[in-house]
């Protein structure tokens, strides 16, 4: 009885069972293989997140309504006058920049100087055929600004600008870098030996002593050597004025930028920059060097030194502050803030440590290390390593040394000329521009002509490469 109980049991516990048809087991197969999908996507999406690059920068700015200026259209036709130790490299690359970018072609110097010391001549400019003969987009290397010449290269439309220092800060800058060519700074024991007593160490007629007063008198074309009198100061300014359509300053650099990129309705990233050709400050040389240190009393000599420049940057620094106003200050003040984070983020993605300036020795990329002009210790940038193809030309473009730039677009302009004279060293494409030669440096990728940077050091006219 016990078992026949027991087995009806069971018989009974079968039937409670429900039996699956194709429908539910075609469900339940359906369920677990979205489950499992779904655990496998995730894992993927995280193996993929941790693998995956960095973003990459297409510094496609002028599509971007963030960081464009809407429906104006960009200036190409630009001159800027290069004065000497303003921040004017830092400029130039920008221009340089842009210009590559958009396949502008420049008016570039036979050497690396458009025959500085002497007046500017239409003929130094490379390629040059007449007036007007070809069209020329930017103009930027180092002149004694001339008007009548320029007009011949550069179109009637051309926006004209330059940039002021300081005088004193400008007659430091400059002792640091030309101390060992400008005769009046040589012969001096230091910057405060000099600025004690200028008249005893400067003689007017020695080549290079335009460096040791009024330089940026001297730059604008201007005889620097000139008796001061407020009637000569003012008949200086009013000629500026009408050949410049803005001044820049050098002290308020970012706020500079805000007025250049509107007047010349370029994208935000045209006018981002890292400081270029800025020399290393060592605090304990600086303590140790009779030449720093100025008093206020030495500083004032030196205004009354420079007083034609003193006065051109006094009369200038209220025109910007003019400007500034028109502009508007609060919205001056978000403009400086959008190009300052835009900045601090290109450095994060660009720059090795922490984007801070490097002495070239420490660069391993030669193709990018400064030139080192005089005593002073010039600096550069090393790129993140890493960078994709695309982000990494761009970030190149940033930080690629005055000499080097220049170099690289009269390559691009006359490719079959570099090529003749330097051994055929560069390969064409089927466009006639030249090729870059890729290298492996560290763990990153770099991109440097094959072209080596003449290091021409001659100071006779227009050859050498003096900032």
């Amino acid at each position: 009885m016990a078992v026949r109980w027991r087995a009806g049991r069971m018989q009974r516990l079968k039937l409670r069972v429900p039996r699956v048809g194709p429908l539910w087991k075609a469900v339940l197969v359906f369920l677990a293989v979205a489950v499992a999908g779904q655990l496998l996507g995730i894992f993927f999406s995280r193996s993929m997140q941790a693998a995956r690059p960095q973003p990459s920068l297409s510094f496609t700015s002028a599509n971007s309504p963030e960081l464009s200026l809407g429906s104006c259209q960009p200036q190409t036709h630009v001159m800027f006058l290069k004065t000497h130790k303003t921040a004017s490299s830092t400029v130039l690359n920008m221009l340089y920049r842009f210009g590559e970018e958009r396949g502008l072609r420049f008016a570039l110097p036979l050497g690396y100087q458009f025959g500085y010391p002497l007046p500017f001549n239409a003929h130094r400019v490379k390629g040059y055929q007449g007036p007007h003969v070809m069209e020329y987009n930017i103009m930027g290397n180092h002149m004694r600004f001339n008007k009548v010449e320029v007009e011949k290269v550069m179109p009637a439309d051309t926006f004209y600008f330059s940039i002021l220092r300081d005088p004193v800060a400008l007659a430091e800058s400059s002792y640091a870098y030309y101390k060992v060519v400008a005769p009046a700074f040589k012969r001096a024991k230091g910057l405060a030996d000099f600025a004690s007593n200028p008249q005893r160490y400067y003689d007017p007629r020695l080549r290079n002593n335009h460096y040791a007063r009024n330089l940026l008198w001297f730059d604008f074309g201007l005889d620097h050597n000139a008796n001061f009198s407020e009637r000569l100061v003012k008949k200086g300014e009013a000629l500026v004025h009408r050949a410049f359509n803005l001044i820049l300053l050098s002290e308020y650099f970012d706020e500079s930028m805000v007025l250049l990129r509107h007047a010349l309705c370029w994208p935000l990233d045209s006018v981002v920059s890292f400081s270029l050709n800025a020399r290393k400050q060592d605090a304990n040389k600086r303590k140790s060097d009779k030449g720093s240190g100025l008093t206020e009393g030495l500083r004032q000599k030196l205004r009354e030194w420079n007083a034609l420049d003193w006065h051109l940057y006094v009369a200038f620094n209220v025109t910007f502050w003019e400007k500034v106003r028109r502009f508007g200050k609060a919205r001056m003040a978000m403009e400086v803030a959008k190009l300052r984070t835009r900045r601090e983020f290109l450095a994060r993605i660009c720059l090795r440590d922490g984007g801070r300036p490097v002495e070239a020795s420490r660069i391993r990329d030669k193709a990018i290390r400064p030139f080192q002009s005089g005593p002073v210790k010039i600096l550069g940038y090393e790129l993140q390593p890493g960078l994709d193809n695309a982000t990494y030309q761009a970030c190149l473009r940033m930080i690629r040394p005055e000499i080097q730039y220049k170099d690289l677009l009269d390559a691009h302009q006359f490719p079959r000329q570099i090529a003749i004279a330097r051994g055929n060293p560069l390969r064409l494409n089927p466009q006639g521009r030249a090729e870059h030669k890729r290298t492996t440096v560290g763990q990153g990728v770099t991109y440097g002509m094959s072209l080596e940077p003449s290091r021409n050091t001659s100071l006779e006219e227009g050859k050498g490469p003096l900032r």
